[in-house]
């Protein structure tokens, strides 16, 4: 099975400061046919004006994962955790039992383009925490690199989830195999440019659902960034 999600059909917010567009259901925006996928709840693809941002504000149980695209992006939670999230960066924080965070572009003049992810946790209840890592272009440059995953397996950030996230970068030419095991599922989510999945032409913005599908092939057309879930 492959599902198909256009970035065109996508929920769109523009608040001026802020353009937010989700994927699945967010706020006020309700879709009864896109709640989630599996464990992943929220992809929100989101623009931030110079100097603007989000205030501090709480979660509880669930995984919140910032990857930025262009820009920087500040980040303070009640953790004491606090960084600048920039391209190639993947920052998690797990919201467990209760964390207020704010996240704000961190540049006075320049725009913040970032993707923000909800997973919900298969282990409840667990300290409040945030961790953030570096992954370099040549280790996704036409490859999948494993980011996030339970247990921080192969250098990836960790997650309290059944759940595996992989980014990519490719262009013409360049392509990818993932096998999937029995049982699993699959988002693709074209973050930026235009590529193949599993014979489907996305472009930026596009999702794609797989169930029960052997494997997740993946060809550029043009300059594309992917992330890529690997859900139970």
């Amino acid at each position: 099975m492959l599902e198909v999600r256009k970035a065109k059909e996508r929920g769109r917010e523009d608040h001026g400061w802020l353009l937010s567009q989700h994927t699945f259901s967010f706020a006020d925006y309700h879709d009864p046919r896109f709640m989630g996928f599996r464990a992943l709840r929220v992809i929100n693809e989101d623009r931030v004006e110079a100097g603007r941002g989000f205030g501090a504000h709480g979660h509880r149980e669930m995984e919140i994962i910032s990857y930025v695209l262009d820009g920087a992006l500040r980040h303070e939670d009640s953790t004491g955790g606090g960084s600048v999230i920039e391209p190639g960066d993947v920052q998690r924080m797990s919201a467990g039992t209760g964390v207020r965070h704010s996240e704000r572009n961190a540049s006075p003049t320049e725009g913040v383009h970032f993707y923000q992810i909800w997973i919900m946790p298969s282990e409840r209840g667990v300290k409040p925490s945030y961790e953030q890592k570096h992954f370099p272009e040549a280790e996704k440059r036409g490859k999948l690199r494993l980011v996030a995953a339970p247990g921080g397996r192969d250098g990836s950030v960790v997650l309290h989830a059944d759940a595996r996230l992989y980014a990519g970068l490719f262009d013409q030419g360049e392509s990818a195999v993932l096998p999937l095991d029995a049982g699993r599922h699959a988002w693709i989510q074209i973050a930026r440019g235009r590529a193949r999945v599993n014979g489907r032409e996305l472009e930026s913005g596009d999702g794609i659902a797989l169930a029960e599908e052997p494997q997740i092939e993946i060809e550029g057309i043009s300059d594309a960034e992917l992330l890529v879930f690997d859900l139970a």
